[in-house]
């Protein structure tokens, strides 16, 4: 909020810039929403459209947060005007000193809801509530590679389980040394695509690997795709004359009676040439399942990236481009560092990270991705 020398005079008179103009109206907006959702909710017959029920109170939710930071802000701005008073008012020298308090509180207060609000008014990613599939891949490094694909992919699995959410193995092809070529996975839970989202790129590993018998340091690759579970609701076109279906059986460790029937099952979808196989359950109707659910998510990705690339203003004002090519981190073992490059961190915390200890690595990506988009929008304004 700008305001003029005069409010230090003791002036109630406020100005405001161009870009905070642009957010009172947005807020005014919001605010009338908010209303109409609580006025419709109030209806007695919203009871009759479970659909409509349910979608009201998603977005009510949604805007809860906005609305009750608004709320505080303007309390604030209502207690900074108490305080102008009191200063103008007041002669004993003992409350002039209170109201200069309570005004530099309720000033220092009203600045950190203004960032709050502006970072709640950014636009809202329609995927971030959605459950993700992930998908990795060893790359370059051979046995040392898919060695680092199963660490990596441990990692994500505990991290999924410190914030409560569930993770559901799709598919998988290992090597004989525990580790994994490559393998997908679910992760369910409230906002998980909202974090693991930047996630997707290059991983790169320098260590020595077991294998070596020199001692000389090694640097191996793998690739991680994060996509959002595409929702029932989301039409994905997939005529039956674009799939072949192969039913045989199961590989490897399946566990009983797994490997002694027909109950994997093989998507081979012509136009993009994906290929899921999935074998992870007994029983073939699930296999299949699962293996239509991951295809599924793929076009849905595949859409994603295709309007991503098209949109170069809204890459340039994200944290990094978001290709999958693109290197961005890198585990040193013999200096015990994780490095993000995109924005530049390092913690010398390598075995927490790898144990699931990822959160203040994405916390920091996402403020940095929340600055990058308000600097965009204040430039846009």
């Amino acid at each position: 909020m700008v305001e003029t020398t005069a409010l230090y005079a003791g002036s109630k008179v406020y100005t405001r810039n161009k870009t905070e103009n642009t957010m009172f109206d947005k807020l005014d907006s919001v605010m009338l929403r908010f209303e109409d959702i609580q006025r419709e909710l109030a209806s007695p017959d919203i009871a009759s459209n479970q659909s409509r029920f349910r979608k009201l109170m998603k977005e009510q939710s949604e805007l809860t947060p906005l609305v009750e930071a608004y709320g505080e802000y303007r309390d604030c701005r209502r207690a900074a005007e108490d305080s102008l008073t009191m200063l103008e008012e007041e002669t004993d020298e003992e409350m002039r000193e209170l109201a200069k308090e309570e005004l530099a509180e309720a000033r220092s207060r009203i600045a950190e809801l203004e960032e709050e609000i502006k970072i709640l008014l950014l636009p809202k990613d329609p995927n971030d509530d959605k459950n993700v599939i992930v998908e990795i891949r060893a790359g370059a490094g051979g046995d040392e590679a898919a060695l680092f694909a199963a660490e990596i992919y441990r990692m994500y699995v505990h991290y999924a389980e410190g914030r409560g959410w569930r993770s559901e193995l799709l598919e998988y092809e290992e090597i004989g040394i525990g580790g994994m070529k490559s393998v997908s996975f679910m992760i369910k839970g409230q906002g998980a695509y909202s974090r693991m989202k930047y996630e997707s790129g290059v991983h790169r590993v320098q260590r020595v690997p077991a294998t070596e018998s020199g001692g000389r340091i090694h640097t191996s690759t793998i690739t991680v795709a994060v996509m959002p579970e595409a929702d029932e609701d989301i039409v994905i076109d997939i005529p039956d004359k674009d799939v072949r279906i192969d039913v045989m059986r199961a590989s490897g460790n399946g566990g009983q009676c797994v490997n002694t029937t027909d109950s994997a099952v093989r998507l081979t979808h012509y136009p993009t040439g994906i290929v899921i196989y999935s074998q992870t359950e007994k029983s073939q109707l699930q296999n299949k399942a699962k293996a239509w659910a991951l295809l599924r998510s793929k076009l849905y990705d595949l859409e994603m990236q295709k309007r991503h690339d098209e949109e170069a203003d809204l890459r340039r004002s994200q944290i990094g481009t978001g290709d999958r090519s693109e290197k961005i981190r890198t585990y040193n073992f013999p200096q015990g560092r994780v490095t993000d490059h995109r924005i530049k961190l390092t913690l010398y915390k390598i075995d927490a990270v790898m144990n699931g200890d990822l959160d203040e690595i994405i916390d920091s990506l996402i403020a940095a991705d929340q600055a990058a988009k308000l600097l965009k929008m204040n430039e846009a304004v």
